[in-house]
């Protein structure tokens, strides 16, 4: 499974710069990835085009894709996503684990958490819809996930991202923003609760501007 090469085809495809790209996986080996690409840039809704009236621009929806490749350990999916991370330039992977939120006890910030890993943003969707239509199985994944657990990991590219106009200072990357493979970071086990943050540093960021 070579996410990166699946990532540069999207950027070539949408041709606008990446924000953040998040993969999110079920608690439970073998089950699809749901990948999430968040892009930076701003289009019309519509092409209707009415005297005295500017229609403003609306963020360019997310794109979902399904991996359906076989993996057979949570490492195996770390390696993956680091190789993509690193050779995409960003500075830090960071990877969440994160309980079902069907069990008692759970918060309703952890529901919401979950839906939003699998890119369910509830009323905000039908409002303003942050993601293209898309035939993953998004939905029944998330059911597997609210009562078995799920991992979440986030990344920025440099290359093809919006992170490139920062400037920032990194001898490991290259003139266009990446790195050669492979990664030299390894990937580490998952915790025994199956709960917290973990974070994989790529390279030197001294900071982090989002934009407005």
């Amino acid at each position: 499974m070579d996410f990166f090469d699946r990532l540069q085809e999207q950027i070539d495809t949408v041709r606008l710069p990446l924000f953040a790209v998040t993969v999110t996986a079920v608690a439970q080996v073998n089950t699809p990835l749901i990948a999430i690409l968040h892009w930076h840039g701003f289009r019309r809704a519509t092409p209707l085009v009415l005297p005295g009236m500017e229609i403003p621009p609306r963020p360019v929806p997310g794109s979902a894709l399904q991996l359906d490749a076989p993996w057979h350990s949570f490492e195996t999916v770390d390696a993956m996503l680091l190789d993509a991370a690193w050779q995409s330039g960003a500075w830090e992977v960071e990877r969440v684990e994160q309980r079902g939120c069907n069990v008692i006890g759970a918060s309703p910030a952890e529901t919401l958490a979950c839906r939003q890993a699998f890119g369910d943003y509830g009323e905000d969707m039908v409002r303003d819809p942050q993601l293209l239509d898309d035939g993953t199985d998004r939905d029944e994944l998330m059911q597997l996930a609210a009562r078995r657990g799920y991992v979440r990991w986030l990344f920025r590219p440099v290359k093809g991202g919006l992170w490139r106009t920062l400037n920032e200072p990194d001898d490991t990357l290259d003139v266009d923003g990446g790195r050669q493979p492979p990664c030299p970071v390894p990937p580490r086990a998952r915790r025994p609760d199956g709960r917290g943050r973990t974070v994989y540093r790529l390279g030197t960021a001294h900071r982090i501007l989002l934009p407005r």
